[in-house]
């Protein structure tokens, strides 16, 4: 499950007042959760007998197979990661020093359906597998992109440089460009990136 888990983008959900990342993954056998709001992340692994047991307490009413609450769980919780949350089904949390507990209510077979998935703190090999190693490669593709595109953006200024002084002239003056020049460009998406986080 965790290895699946980890080819599933993160998504951005709000619980109340709370925003999160999640992503989840569910199959016949089970399922696995990791949340994280970006100071803790907590997680929850469940296999088909957990998920029975805890059905069983949760929902004393609904006698259905294993199989088909978790069939009902994904199909509450990715649209939600979707962005597509269904109006049928609503969603609570609450945090506490042992972790945190997602609670959803919906109905399954006509009848009141309850859930509450029990998040743990994740261990510290999960949090840097599925979250720190995935942000320093994608940071540093993108610090090798820019590095790419600031190179060609000085190579067709030259271009365009040489154009000129072979006597070139441009037909439409409003395509003029004033020379890329990086150490303002850098500095300028510094400042940006600070107000926007402030």
């Amino acid at each position: 499950l965790e290895s699946s888990l980890l080819t599933q983008p993160w998504a951005s959900v709000r619980f109340g007042e709370s925003t999160f990342l999640a992503k989840v993954c569910f199959r016949d056998t089970g399922y696995i959760l990791l949340i994280s709001d970006l100071s803790s992340v907590w997680y929850e692994s469940a296999d088909a007998e957990a998920v029975g047991q805890r059905s069983k307490e949760l929902n004393k009413r609904l006698t259905v197979h294993v199989s088909s609450f978790l069939n009902h769980l994904c199909s509450l919780m990715c649209p939600l990661l979707a962005g597509q949350p269904g109006a049928t089904a609503a969603f609570s949390c609450h945090r506490s020093p042992s972790g945190l507990r997602l609670h959803v209510k919906s109905e399954l077979s006509g009848l009141p359906f309850y859930w509450d998935f029990h998040c743990c703190p994740a261990p510290l090999d999960m949090v840097s597998r599925h979250l720190v190693r995935p942000l320093i490669q994608m940071n540093l593709a993108l610090q090798c992109q820019v590095q790419e595109l600031i190179s060609l953006l000085l190579q067709k200024d030259a271009e365009i440089e040489d154009y000129r002084e072979s006597g070139a002239t441009l037909s439409r003056d409003r395509l003029r460009t004033e020379p890329f020049r990086e150490e303002a460009f850098q500095q300028n998406f510094v400042a940006e990136v600070r107000n926007r986080a402030s």
